[in-house]
């Protein structure tokens, strides 16, 4: 099995409520799940393969919740990556290489019937800790914005952290509400408005979320 590791930052957003059942092993609002996550690689590697300072995204549909299957997914990778670079990170998010079930990579993978072509466009993340606002973008085929969620009465910024000690995305994130268009991608997402939303450094390997020491 090739070892491959990526540390950086994500921003995902789908169509449940802020706070999003699955994170609680709970079903999904509506019965359906559809999301887009976008990642910043800040140092990786995927065997020899260097894969420092690249961009990627995902976008994922599901009839029903993700873990009764029958979903399809779109990979779009950073245009800058080389042929070599595409083709490790393909690989990663298409759980090769990876122990079953420890990584989102490989669940997703696994739980989607219907592999969409993998584009190649300029993808980039932003996000601003303060003010709690980001953009997660893949050029001409879907983006993502994200703020912070307002408090129901004061309509302050209302601060959430879920923490997953044995998740196979992140040990913890911050809970935000956000926006999704993908009007360029197979995949069309409908529901990704005013949604949950979360922003998470990202630890993975092929043994699944690296723990904090």
């Amino acid at each position: 099995m090739t070892d491959w590791a990526i540390h950086g930052f994500e921003i995902a957003n789908c169509n449940c409520v802020p706070g999003c059942p699955c994170q609680f092993s709970q079903l999904p609002n509506d019965g359906t799940c559809e999301a887009m996550l976008t990642f910043r690689i800040d140092t990786g590697h995927y065997g020899d393969t260097k894969l420092d300072g690249l961009h990627t995204a995902a976008i994922y549909k599901w009839p029903g919740p993700i873990h009764e299957g029958n979903g399809e997914m779109q990979i779009i990778i950073d245009e800058r990556a080389t042929a070599e670079q595409k083709s490790a990170l393909e690989a990663i998010m298409t759980g090769q290489d990876t122990d079953e079930f420890a990584t989102m990579f490989f669940v997703f993978n696994a739980m989607c019937t219907t592999k969409h072509e993998t584009l190649s466009a300029p993808v980039s993340l932003s996000f601003d800790a303060e003010t709690g606002i980001g953009h997660g973008k893949a050029d001409g085929i879907g983006e993502t914005r994200v703020e912070p969620i307002a408090h129901i009465v004061s309509g302050a910024p209302h601060s959430v952290q879920i923490k997953l000690p044995n998740g196979f995305e992140y040990s913890e994130a911050s809970v935000c509400r956000g926006t999704t268009q993908t009007p360029g991608s197979a995949i069309s997402l409908e529901k990704n408005s005013g949604t949950h939303a979360h922003v998470a450094e990202l630890h993975l390997t092929g043994k699944g979320v690296e723990r904090a020491a």
